[in-house]
């Protein structure tokens, strides 16, 4: 038998959107356009907050947490992806790309926390009222919003070393908007069954773990609620929680449709349009949400 080349693969060519044709100038304009809205949307709260005593509460000091791990998907992903749109394709090192795979899962995995921790800082403000400005002091703030970012950059190394141990040695092309995890098996010729999982066992509890204490705290909240003897203040009480609420619901949703479809065949454009929604609407929809809340 010929011999493999083996040859180690030093810089991959990220497609993005191929054979856009002559729609490649407006989807970029497009796609600028809302990362420039999600960059300032998100910088913009954020000033907010620090600046206006009103909204210097715990609800917003996470909401300024969640719009940082969202400026880092954002920021991390679409400027690359642009330029692959715009260009036809966007060339890549080894290095950049393992380097965009860190930051996207470590970011994730920090949004998956720091969900969770807003939902128990609702559960507190709602269920127990009289005790919330006591437990949730500034310290405690601090504590649950750092350990969420200490978490999830540094649990998703467990499947980033593995990646770096790949051999890239024929094609370098991803067909895809930004460096995932799976694509990179699907370019590597090294036996990725491992990895794969790997991946899937440890991932499962680092998404299951938060999702469920969103759950049961949202259960108490409900329950809370409709205990509630008068419908208005059922009504202001769920507005409390209703911004928080939506957020989970789109960040967890497109994140199951992501994993959820293999990227395979037609799947493959499907997998690419809900990545658009994981890396450039959510970022830009979760200041709107909250900025309508009353």
């Amino acid at each position: 038998m010929p011999p493999i080349n083996q040859t180690r693969v030093t810089e991959f060519i990220l497609m993005g959107f191929g054979n856009l044709q002559n729609f490649g100038i407006v989807v970029f304009i497009l796609f600028l356009t809302i990362y420039i809205f999600t960059v300032l949307g998100n910088f913009m709260l954020i000033i907010l907050v620090s600046v206006n005593t009103k909204l210097q509460s715990p609800m917003y000091y996470f909401l300024c947490h969640l719009s940082a791990t969202d400026l880092v998907i954002s920021t991390n992903i679409v400027p690359n992806m642009l330029d692959a749109i715009l260009f036809g394709e966007k060339k890549m090192t080894y290095i950049d790309c393992i380097t965009q795979l860190y930051f996207f899962t470590g970011t994730t995995f920090t949004e998956c926390f720091l969900l969770s921790v807003m939902s128990y800082d609702r559960y507190l403000a709602i269920c127990n009222p009289l005790r919330y400005s006591s437990i949730m002091d500034f310290k405690h703030q601090v504590f649950l919003s750092v350990w969420p970012w200490l978490l999830g950059l540094t649990l998703n190394l467990v499947g980033i070393f593995p990646v770096t141990n790949f051999n890239f040695c024929h094609d370098n092309v991803i067909d895809h908007v930004f460096c995932d995890v799976y694509p990179l098996q699907k370019l590597s010729c090294s036996d990725t069954s491992a990895l794969e999982l790997k991946v899937f066992l440890f991932s499962m509890p680092i998404f299951i773990l938060p999702c469920g204490l969103i759950i049961i705290t949202y259960v108490y909240i409900f329950h809370t609620i409709f205990k509630i003897p008068s419908t208005t203040g059922k009504q202001k009480t769920f507005s409390t929680c209703s911004s928080h609420l939506i957020v989970v619901c789109t960040f967890y949703g497109t994140l199951i449709a992501k994993y959820m479809i293999p990227s395979v065949g037609h799947s493959l454009i499907i997998n690419k349009n809900v990545s658009l929604l994981h890396t450039l609407l959510t970022p830009l929809l979760n200041p709107i949400i909250y900025s309508f809340r009353k």
